[in-house]
């Protein structure tokens, strides 16, 4: 029976690792979730007055809600969506009325319209917006540089577009514009662009666990029926 110990430990040792990978994994999906569910809270809680000074790390998702006016001008990002495919994410510049500090000009995101749809009139003049504040991570090594003499821009660059549009580095991701504009559908702030695989990954470690012991199984069988250590 010693000859099987070895092997035997190597396989206890092994499946023992794999599986407080996966029970670490759970750990972490039950972190992210908490994590999640205060975004959720966070963005959909009640509004706030915009803020003086800019923050980004604190005044991420704030909810806001805002009288004001849609200004001519607009960049074009491009997106795809789903059972619709590409077309334009459409930022204009918004005059915000009522601020403590007198109007306030802001990057206003409406939201989606189709490619077929991108030289289409847009409505501009007094609308109300409910939305949040939000400073989009888009760009990435491999975002292309946005051209800007055809409009066509590949990541929401908030520095970069307040300069074209001449606002605040400030933006806010409408959830409802209205009046609405019936050619731009709201993409409204959302934490499911936020990955949580960790139960993915947790279910890898615990099969890969079940594999090694199986494999450590058909080891110890196939020695002993061979007969070598």
């Amino acid at each position: 029976m010693t000859r099987y110990l070895a092997p035997l430990l190597f396989g206890l040792i092994g499946a023992g690792i794999l599986v407080s990978l996966g029970s670490w994994q759970l750990r972490r999906l039950e972190w992210k979730e908490a994590v999640l569910a205060e975004i959720d809270s966070r963005i959909s809680g009640p509004a706030e007055p915009l803020p003086q000074m800019i923050s980004p790390d604190e005044q991420r998702y704030q909810p806001v809600a805002l009288q004001g006016e849609i200004l001519p001008g607009e960049i074009r990002v491009l997106v795809s969506q789903k059972q619709v495919g590409a077309g334009y994410r459409i930022i204009s510049p918004f005059r915000v009325e009522g601020a403590p500090s007198g109007p306030r000009r802001l990057l206003l995101d409406r939201g989606f319209t189709a490619d077929a749809d991108k030289d289409a009139a847009r409505s501009t003049g007094p609308v109300t917006v409910t939305g949040n504040l939000h400073w989009p991570d888009d760009r990435n090594s491999a975002t292309p540089e946005n051209d800007l003499k055809a409009n066509i821009w590949f990541a929401r660059d908030i520095g970069a577009m307040a300069e074209v549009l001449q606002t605040e580095p400030l933006l806010v991701v409408a959830r409802e514009i209205d009046p609405a504009d019936p050619k731009i559908e709201p993409l409204p702030v959302s934490p499911s662009g936020i990955p949580n695989d960790h139960l993915q990954y947790a279910i890898t470690w615990f099969s890969l666990a079940v594999v090694w012991l199986i494999m450590t199984g058909y080891y110890i069988r196939r020695q002993s029926k061979t007969g070598k250590a």
